[in-house]
C-alpha cells in the first residue's frame, strides 16, 4: 500500500479542492434557484443524452448530461423553458421559481410530414456554440440510411466516412483517426472498453446496430474524462429498453439475422432489451459440401448478445446492468482427419452503473466494469495437440460526477481504477500421453489509475473556455521475471518480482483546453490542446487489426506512449442551420510509438524482446459540409494529411510514412426521401493508395533467390475508390402495429478491383534462363448486391 501513498495524497488534496470550489459557487450563487430533472423520450422512457434546455428568448442554457440530467440555476421569476432535441418535437414549459425544483420533461418523437414528403427537424446551432472540437454524434437510424456491406449495418463503418478517420483497409471495420494507430482508439461499449471491435477478421464490427441508442466520436478535444489512448474516443451507448410497451425489431439478410426485444419489467420504473445476432454461412453451405470434400466439417460463424435492464427506484436513484458477449468461431477439417483446428475469439462485457442525485446540482454516477478479450487456437494432427491462446482481461471502478455550479460553469470531476492482467502468449500441448506446458505465457499485470476535473465554462456570450486537467497513473506489478542480456542476446541475469510487487511506474498530468470564440450565432473559431497518455499498446505485424494481435502493457522495457494534439477549427452555419460547414487542422506530436524489429519473424519468446521504440507525428486539413434539412440531406468530407514515422533501428533511421499514411480522402454522401415509401442514398469514397514495403532487386546467391527490400512503405498503392447505392422500400404499415422495410444495396456499383495487398509472382527458373518475376495484385471484392428484411413490432 505504500506505493500507492502518492496516489492517495494526490486524490485526498483533489477532493479537498473540487469541495472547495463548489462551496465557493454555491455560495455565490445563493439567491438564485435551481429547475433539475430528466429529459426521456415519451414513447420509449430512453434518456436524450445531450439534449438542450434553454431560457426562451435567450441563448442562457445547459446541456443533459449522458444519462439525460440537468439542472438550470436562475434568478427567482417567471421563466419559460424550451426544451430540444435532433428529431424530437421541441416543447416548452413556464416555471416560477420561487424555490429549487423538479421538472422531468418527456419529449414526443416528430413525425415526417408524409403528404410533401419535407423533413421538419429543426437543427440547433450546437456544431457553432458548443466547447467541442472534432466530435461526431450518430444514431443507429441514421446508419440504417445508408449503403451496408452484404446487408449487415455497421456503425463503425459509417464513422469511417468523416473526415480525419480512415479505414483500415478494404471492408474493414478498424479505422485509423488523425495519424493514429488502431490501438490509440478507445471504444467504449456502456463505458466497458473493447480491444478488438471486428468480426469475420475484422469485416463487420461486433456492434449490432439494433441494440445501439447513439454513438460519439471525438477525434479533436478530449475532454478530461477520458483518458489512455492517444487519438480518439468512440462512446458507444446501448439502448436501455422500452419502460412503456414491449417491441421486438430484427431484420433477415444474406449472410446473417438478427432480433431484438424490449419492454417494461415494471411499466415506468424497469426495462430490459435483449438483442442477438448470428450469421449462417456454415448452415448455408454445409448441404452442399460432400462428405468426402477436403473442407467436409470446416466452417465460420459469430454471434453476438447484447443485454440490458434498468431500474429506477426514485428520481435520486437508478440502476443499470449491461453486457455484450460474442464469438468468432473457425474450425478447419482436414478430408484425411490428419489436421484437425478450432480458432475462437471474442469478447465479453459487464457493465453495472448506480446514477444518484446528491442535490439539484449534484450528479454522481458509479460504475464497476468487467471487460475480457481471448483468442484461441487448438490444432490436433495424428498423436499431437497443440493450444495457443492470448487476451486481455480488466476489473474497472468508475465515480464520475456532474456538477451543474450555475449557467456559466457545468463541472465535471472523479477518477478510475483498472486492474489489468495480460496473456500476450501461451502455449500447451501433448503427445499420445505426455503433455508438456513450458513457462512461456508471459504474462504481465498492472495497475492503472486517473483523476480528473474540468469546467465547461462561459466566460462572456461570445467566449467559452472548456479547461481541464487529468492525472494518469499505471504500474506494473509482479510475478514478473527481469532478464538481463548479452550483447548475443543469452541471458546473464534476473530480476525476480513476487505476486503485487511494484515492477515499474509511471504517470503524469494531462491538461486540456478548448477556447471558443463566436461573433454571432452563426459563425465561431475554436482552438483546442491536449496531452494524453497510453500506457497499453497493440502490436500488429499486419496492415489491418486482426485477432492475433497483441495487447501489451507499458513495462520496465516498454515507456507510455504519449502526445499532444493541436487543433484549430473554424465553424459557420447558413439559411438556419440547414448548412453546417467547418475547417479543422490539427498537428500531433507522438512519443514512445512501437514497432516491431526489421525481419521479425513470430515466436514463442516474449514479445518485448523484438519491440523498437521511436516517435512519429501527424498534420492535416478536414473540411466537411453537411446539409441537415429537407428532403434530400447528406454531407462532403475532405482530409488533406501526412502521417510520419521516426525509428532509429528502421529503416536506416531515416523517417518513412506511416502505413496508414493517406495524403487524400474524399467522401461524398447523400440521402434523398423520393416518396412516402421509397429513401435512396449512395456513398462514394475515394483516398490514395495505401503505403507498403516491397522488394526492389533480386539476387541468385548460390541458387536461391534473395530480395532486396526498399525503404519501409516506400511504395504507393493504387487509389482507392468505390460508389455504394442503396433503396430502402416501407410498405403500408400492417395491422397490430406491425411494420417492416425491405433494404437493397450494391457495394462497389462498377466493381473497382482496389489493391488489398502485393505480391511477386515467380516463374521460370534460373536453369532454363526464362525466370519471369511481376507483382501481382490482391483484390476482395468485386460488385456486392445484397437485401435485407427488416422488421419492428
Amino acid at each position: 500500500m505504500s506505493t500507492f501513498s502518492p496516489y492517495l495524497n494526490l486524490l485526498l488534496r483533489f477532493v479537498l479542492s473540487v469541495l472547495f470550489v463548489c462551496a465557493s459557487l454555491l455560495t455565490f450563487s445563493q439567491q438564485k434557484y435551481t429547475v433539475s430533472g430528466y429529459v426521456r423520450d415519451s414513447s420509449n422512457g430512453e434518456s436524450l443524452t445531450g439534449a438542450t434546455i434553454y431560457v426562451k428568448g435567450s441563448q442562457r442554457g445547459v446541456q443533459a448530461n449522458n444519462y439525460g440530467f440537468y439542472a438550470l440555476s436562475l434568478p427567482a421569476g417567471k421563466y419559460t423553458l424550451v426544451c430540444s432535441y435532433l428529431g424530437f418535437v421541441e416543447q416548452e414549459q413556464e416555471v416560477m421559481l420561487s424555490r429549487d425544483q423538479s421538472l422531468n420533461i418527456a419529449l414526443a418523437p416528430r413525425a415526417y410530414q408524409a403528404q410533401e414528403v419535407v423533413i421538419t427537424d429543426k437543427r440547433k446551432n450546437k456544431h457553432v456554440e458548443s466547447t467541442e472540437m472534432g466530435r461526431v454524434e450518430m444514431s443507429a437510424s441514421d446508419a440504417k440510411k445508408l449503403p451496408s456491406f452484404l446487408g449487415e449495418v455497421d456503425m463503425l463503418k459509417t464513422l469511417q466516412l468523416m473526415p480525419g478517420v480512415q479505414a483500415a483497409g478494404e471492408g474493414n471495420a478498424g479505422f485509423y483517426v488523425r495519424g493514429g494507430g488502431p490501438d490509440q482508439n478507445l471504444i467504449l461499449l456502456d463505458e466497458a472498453p473493447v480491444y478488438n471491435t471486428g468480426h469475420l477478421f475484422g469485416f463487420f464490427s461486433i456492434f449490432n446496430a439494433d441494440a445501439i441508442r447513439n454513438i460519439s466520436l471525438i477525434k479533436g478535444g478530449m475532454p478530461a474524462n477520458y483518458g489512455g489512448r492517444l487519438s480518439s474516443v468512440v462512446d458507444v451507448s446501448m439502448k436501455e429498453g422500452n419502460n412503456q410497451h414491449l417491441q421486438g425489431e430484427g431484420g433477415i439478410g444474406l449472410i446473417a439475422s438478427r432480433l431484438s426485444l424490449q419492454g417494461p419489467l415494471k411499466k415506468n420504473k424497469a426495462s430490459f432489451i435483449v438483442s442477438g445476432r448470428r450469421t449462417y454461412i456454415d448452415l448455408v453451405t454445409k448441404p452442399f459440401i460432400s462428405k468426402t470434400s477436403t473442407y467436409a466439417g470446416s466452417g465460420y460463424y459469430f454471434y453476438d448478445l447484447n443485454m440490458k435492464m434498468n431500474y429506477t427506484f426514485s428520481d435520486k436513484d437508478r440502476v443499470y446492468l449491461s453486457g455484450y458477449f460474442g464469438r468468432d468461431v473457425f474450425t478447419f477439417k482436414s478430408g484425411s482427419r490428419t489436421f484437425d483446428a478450432s480458432i475462437p475469439w471474442g469478447n465479453t462485457t459487464a457493465t453495472l452503473r448506480w446514477n444518484h442525485v446528491f442535490s439539484n446540482k449534484l450528479f454522481a454516477n458509479t460504475s464497476v466494469i468487467y471487460n475480457d478479450y481471448r483468442f484461441s487456437f487448438w490444432g490436433v494432427q495424428n498423436n499431437f495437440d497443440i493450444r495457443l491462446s492470448s487476451g486481455i482481461s480488466d476489473v474497472n471502478g468508475k465515480l464520475d460526477f456532474d456538477y451543474f455550479a450555475s449557467l456559466r460553469h457545468h463541472i465535471k470531476f472523479g477518477g478510475n481504477y483498472i486492474y489489468h492482467r495480460f496473456t500476450p502468449f501461451s502455449v500447451s500441448g501433448k503427445q499420445d500421453s505426455t503433455g508438456f506446458s513450458p513457462d512461456n505465457a508471459f504474462r504481465k499485470y498492472a495497475h492503472e489509475a486517473a483523476l480528473y476535473i474540468s469546467d465547461d465554462w462561459e466566460i462572456s456570450p461570445k467566449l467559452k473556455l472548456n479547461a481541464g486537467v487529468r492525472y494518469s497513473g499505471f504500474q506494473q506489478i509482479g510475478p514478473y521475471t527481469r532478464y538481463q542480456r548479452g550483447n548475443n542476446g543469452i541471458k546473464i541475469d534476473s530480476a525476480v518480482y513476487s505476486g503485487g510487487q511494484p515492477v515499474r511506474s509511471y504517470g503524469g498530468f494531462e491538461p486540456r483546453a478548448i477556447l471558443r470564440y463566436g461573433w454571432n450565432q452563426r459563425q465561431s473559431i475554436k482552438a483546442s490542446v491536449t496531452r494524453n497518455y497510453q500506457f497499453i499498446h497493440l502490436v500488429s505485424n499486419a496492415g489491418t487489426t486482426l485477432p492475433t494481435d497483441l495487447w501489451v502493457p507499458s513495462t520496465y522495457k516498454v515507456r507510455p506512449q504519449i502526445s499532444w494534439q493541436y487543433s484549430l477549427g473554424y465553424y459557420h452555419n447558413f439559411k438556419d442551420n440547414m448548412w453546417e460547414t467547418s475547417v479543422e487542422t490539427y498537428y500531433k506530436d507522438m512519443q514512445h510509438q512501437i514497432e516491431y524489429r526489421q525481419g521479425y519473424t513470430p515466436s514463442i519468446s516474449d514479445p518485448e524482446d523484438d519491440f523498437v521504440f521511436g516517435k512519429g507525428w501527424a498534420y492535416g486539413a478536414e473540411f466537411f459540409i453537411n446539409k441537415t434539412k429537407g428532403r434530400f440531406t447528406g454531407w462532403i468530407g475532405y482530409t488533406l494529411a501526412w502521417t510520419w514515422r521516426k525509428f532509429p533501428a528502421l529503416n536506416q533511421g531515416r523517417k518513412f510514412p506511416a502505413k496508414y499514411d493517406r495524403r487524400h480522402d474524399l467522401v461524398l454522401v447523400g440521402n434523398y426521401q423520393l416518396t412516402k415509401r421509397w429513401t435512396i442514398s449512395s456513398v462514394f469514397i475515394y483516398g490514395s493508395g495505401n503505403t507498403t514495403t516491397l522488394p526492389e532487386q533480386f539476387y541468385m546467391v548460390e541458387g536461391s533467390l534473395v530480395q532486396e527490400y526498399g525503404n519501409i512503405n516506400g511504395y504507393r498503392m493504387a487509389p482507392y475508390h468505390r460508389l455504394d447505392l442503396s433503396a430502402v422500400y416501407t410498405p403500408k404499415p400492417r395491422p397490430r402495429r406491425f411494420q417492416s422495410s425491405w433494404a437493397f444495396s450494391v457495394y462497389n456499383v462498377y466493381s473497382r478491383m482496389n489493391p488489398y495487398f502485393l505480391y511477386f509472382d515467380q516463374t521460370g527458373g534460373v536453369l532454363g534462363n526464362n525466370l519471369t518475376i511481376r507483382a501481382r495484385q490482391v483484390s476482395l471484392f468485386p460488385v456486392l448486391p445484397s437485401v435485407t428484411w427488416n422488421f419492428k413490432f
